[in-house]
């Protein structure tokens, strides 16, 4: 994608996430930030000497240049940045950029090949359209968090940020749809992406669960709801996670452990009717030996299965260094910092363990208007 320019407004995470993606991926990203302050995540923690890691960590491998929309001069840097762009990213509320005058249709008439993608809370269109959204909101309003906890539980948040991570992956995606589009038509296309949207999407089973029994499913835990045994579960000294998704790898689970047939468990929806007594069966024979021997009984066996790991953990698991998945990258100062690497492989492509630096507030502004003749 090094043949790709993208001009990038967004803040924060759901935008930035997709340009960061993208980045990976080789596209050339500059930034437009305001003037005072950029991007609102350079002001969130954890920081290191006054750098935030969170704002590096997303914006590694960008460029940056501070542009005021609503100032005549600075506008004109803007243009010509579009003429030569690609695709322009932004997660304004709908509306912000056609008052700025560069709404879709404008945007589509002066620069035909020019994909835009904008990424907001609640899409383009509906009554809600108009809402501020964060995160936390949309993982609410659209029942991720209804499902997420213990039974009984006070409300929960999933643990990471899923409403911006999705709606930034979707907007890839329809990024990477309204490309291939332009080299069949040579026009480009508007995406419009919704955070709720993408929270909906991805309910899965829950909506199928809501579909069959007309009842809305609720948290679970660790369990699967519709899959037995598919749960953490106590060892004598730590919870592992055991996945036994089918009848065969069932056997093999209850053969590693020494479970005596029984009529209860002869087929995974006989499984998941009795679930807790399963558990118990299951953790009675798990806490008479370290999670470490079950483990590597269970692998020996085919049993899907895995230690609980903390961030520490996952970060030093070798299967994830073997596979690039914590790189290396900078502060705009130059002090290091690693970071999650890029989960795509493709063959064309190095997958180097080190990425340029996130840029400084309007770092590049001189080499980007000597680019442009400026």
């Amino acid at each position: 994608m090094s043949d790709i320019t993208i001009i990038d407004l967004s803040r924060v995470l759901a935008g930035p996430y997709a340009t960061m993606v993208l980045a990976d991926l080789g596209a050339r990203v500059i930034k437009v930030e305001h003037p005072k302050g950029g991007d609102d995540a350079r002001a969130y923690g954890p920081f290191i000497r006054g750098h935030s890691a969170y704002f590096a960590s997303i914006n590694r491998g960008k460029q940056s240049i501070a542009l005021d929309l609503k100032s005549a001069k600075d506008r004109l840097v803007f243009e010509a940045l579009l003429e030569r762009a690609d695709v322009l990213v932004d997660n304004y509320r709908p509306g912000v950029m056609a008052r700025l005058g560069y709404g879709w249709e404008g945007l589509a008439a002066r620069y035909p090949r020019l994909i835009h993608a904008a990424t907001s809370g609640f899409g383009q269109t509906g009554p809600d359209s108009q809402k501020a959204a964060y995160d936390m909101v949309v993982q609410a309003m659209g029942g991720i968090m209804s499902v997420t906890g213990h039974p009984g539980g006070p409300p929960t948040r999933v643990g990471t940020s899923v409403g911006d991570i999705t709606a930034g992956l979707f907007t890839v995606i329809g990024i990477l749809t309204a490309l291939h589009d332009r080299d069949r038509t040579g026009k480009g296309q508007f995406v419009d992406v919704a955070m709720l949207d993408g929270q909906i999407a991805i309910l899965e089973n829950a909506i199928a669960r809501y579909a069959a029994t007309g009842e809305s499913p609720g948290p679970l835990g660790a369990r699967h709801p519709s899959i037995t045994p598919f749960a953490a579960y106590q060892c004598a000294n730590a919870p592992i996670v055991i996945a036994a998704g089918n009848d065969q790898l069932f056997a093999a689970l209850a053969k590693a452990l020494g479970l005596a047939d029984d009529p209860r468990f002869a087929s995974n929806d006989a499984r998941t009717a009795h679930a807790e007594e399963l558990a118990a069966l299951i953790e009675a024979v798990l806490a008479t030996r370290p999670a470490a021997h079950w483990l590597s009984r269970l692998d020996a066996a085919g049993v899907p299965c895995g230690p609980l790991n903390n961030i520490s953990q996952a970060l030093a698991n070798p299967q994830v260094k073997a596979r690039n998945m914590v790189v290396h990258t900078a502060l705009p100062d130059g002090t290091p910092l690693i970071a999650a690497g890029n989960p795509i492989k493709l063959s064309g492509h190095a997958d180097p363990d080190t990425r340029a630096p996130a840029p400084g507030l309007d770092a590049d502004r001189a080499a980007i208007l000597k680019e442009l003749g400026l």
